[in-house]
């Protein structure tokens, strides 16, 4: 007899796993007490996005069985782990400061693209208008600062060697 793995965009409502609106929801045992936690999976993911305790049923041996509400609490807060951790990665790799100098300011910006093959990083500097008044490849490993903004606009946004 050959099982047919179930779709993932068919819900399935049980006590110890839910699955709907493109999350999974499972029940497990605590590896670390003897308590219980929810691993929360985007449909697509390898890794859970949030992995929290989870309350003890009547019994207090077996969990509490998941519903409706605490399934769309659990699918609201991993969603917020997940947009916080876009947002932390998005400013990882795009950083500005803001360069006043004499005769305009200057907003000097890091981009890194992570690219397996090829990353790369380039500083630019923008005008008050948006306009880019210059742009070069940096190292990867360049840490954006005032001063370094500082020195590139001295240097007349020459290249850095």
């Amino acid at each position: 007899m050959t099982t047919t793995p179930e779709p993932r965009d068919e819900a399935l409502h049980e006590a110890r796993l839910w699955r709907d609106k493109g999350w999974t929801a499972r029940v497990i045992k605590n590896e670390e007490d003897e308590g219980w936690a929810v691993a929360m999976i985007k449909d697509g993911e390898p890794e859970p996005a949030l992995v929290g305790p989870w309350t003890m049923g009547r019994d207090k041996k077996n969990p509490k069985p998941l519903d409706s509400n605490a399934f769309n609490t659990l699918v609201k807060t991993a969603s917020e782990v997940i947009r916080r951790h876009e947002q932390q990665w998005h400013a990882t790799l795009h950083q500005s400061v803001m360069l006043n100098t004499p005769d305009a300011d200057y907003r000097i910006c890091l981009d890194i693209v992570p690219d397996e093959d090829d990353p790369t990083a380039s500083l630019s500097a923008i005008d008050q208008c948006g306009n880019v008044v210059a742009k070069i490849k940096v190292p990867l490993n360049f840490k954006l600062s005032l001063t370094q903004a500082q020195q590139w606009w001295e240097r007349e946004f020459a290249r850095m060697d």
